[in-house]
Formats: C-alpha cells, sequence, structure tokens
C-alpha cells in the first residue's frame, strides 16, 4: 500500500515515513502543501497523512482540491489545534480522521490500517481468500494454518490483493499501489514476486487473468 504525507515540520515528517516504511507501506514525503498537492493529483495513494498548517497552502485547501477532483485516498488529518471547529471543518471538508498532537505513533498506525480497511469495505482486521489469511493489525500471514515467510514487496502485494479478492487487477493498479520507484530492479518485476508469492500461498491463490494481470479468488467472509 502507498502512503502519502504531508507535514512541514521535519522531525514529525521523517518519523512518520520511517515508522510506515517499516510498517510495510510505501511512502512518499512533501514539505509543502503545494508539493503535496502535486503528489497526490500525480500518484495514486491508499492514505495521506496531512497536516492542516502548511507552507505555501493550506491542508483545507488540497482536501477541497482533492476531493473536488475525486481523489478518493483515506485522508488523517493531523494538528496542533484541538478547537472543536477545526476538527468539524476538517471533516466537513473531506477528512476521513482527525488526530491532534502530539501523538502517538501506534495510533498513527492503526488509525491508517483502519482507514485502510474502510476504504476496501473491511470491517475486521483480518482478510482472506481461500486458505490464505491476512492479519492486517500484524502482517502476519498463514496458508492452511501454516505461517508463512513473507518479504515487504511479497507481502504488500498479496495485501493488495487480498483486499480486492474477487476482481482482476491491472498490472498498472499493482506497480502504481505496491511499488516504490526503485524497486524497479529486474529481480523484482512483477512475475518474479507472483511467482515466489504462488510458492508460499499455493500455484492455485494467484490466478493469471489473460491480458490483463491477477485475481485472487473472492473472500470467503471476513472472520
Amino acid at each position: 500500500m502507498r502512503a502519502l504525507v504531508v507535514e512541514d515540520d521535519s522531525g514529525i515528517r521523517r518519523q512518520l515515513a520511517i515508522a510506515l516504511t517499516r510498517a510495510g507501506y510505501v511512502v512518499e514525503t512533501a514539505s509543502d502543501g503545494e508539493q503535496g498537492c502535486y503528489l497526490g493529483d500525480s500518484l495514486h495513494f491508499d492514505v495521506a497523512i496531512l497536516d492542516m498548517h502548511l507552507p505555501i497552502m493550506g491542508g483545507l485547501e488540497i482536501l477541497h482540491r482533492w476531493r473536488r477532483d475525486s481523489r478518493s485516498m483515506a485522508v488523517l488529518v493531523l494538528t496542533g489545534d484541538d478547537a472543536f471547529s477545526t476538527r468539524l471543518t476538517a471533516l466537513d471538508s473531506g477528512a476521513d480522521d482527525y488526530l491532534t498532537k502530539p501523538f502517538m505513533m501506534q495510533e498513527i498506525l492503526a488509525r491508517v490500517r483502519a482507514l485502510i480497511r474502510r476504504n476496501n469495505g473491511h470491517a475486521s482486521p483480518i482478510i482472506q481468500s481461500g486458505d490464505v489469511v491476512m492479519d492486517t493489525r500484524s502482517g502476519d500471514v498463514t496458508c492452511s494454518g501454516q505461517r508463512v515467510d513473507l518479504t515487504r514487496l511479497e507481502r504488500r502485494l498479496l495485501e493488495f490483493l487480498l483486499y480486492r479478492a474477487g476482481t482482476a487487477v491491472t498490472r498498472t493498479d499493482i506497480y502504481e499501489h505496491v511499488y516504490a520507484e526503485s524497486n524497479d530492479s529486474d529481480s523484482n518485476t512483477l512475475e518474479v514476486i507472483v511467482g515466489r508469492l504462488r510458492r508460499k500461498v499455493g500455484t492455485t491463490a494467484i490466478e493469471t487473468v489473460r491480458n490483463h494481470g491477477y485475481r485472487m479468488p473472492a473472500v470467503v467472509h471476513d472472520l
């Protein structure tokens, strides 16, 4: 999954980027509103963490533009202002969640996971297709009850496919949501990653859709 952090405080921005990267996300950052708005318009993100008070362009203006242009990524707003009116304005402008500073990093990560689940139509942190089960809180994956060890890229791809189980996803969609810009070496080509995943979770778990992309069977149920 791909996350955008728009925060002018360099320390907070760096901490968020490190925590999200360690949690398995592909992370892009911006230090001002203009750059953040441009990235949100130009790339595909699953979630954005957006500070309200930014140089050049404020967070509320960015929200209005993104929602006006039908940018559907989940948006978590950060601000040092805990006034009720500020929270209400942010939510009414298109924010999906709101958190005041200072904050605990564990709470940020939990809220990001919840927003991504909600945007993908899942209430439970457990997502499943057939015998393949992922706990999105820990990132743990099991197949037929046996733990499966995955690389970060394999885990991101599997999570993306699980959230869209039953739907064929294009290679373009996968590259936009799963790959970092630096992960374009031959060893990380999509076919290679899918092949490795199939060896770990079963050859029939991921179907190749001819001239389109890949698909996992529809989720049986949310646990």
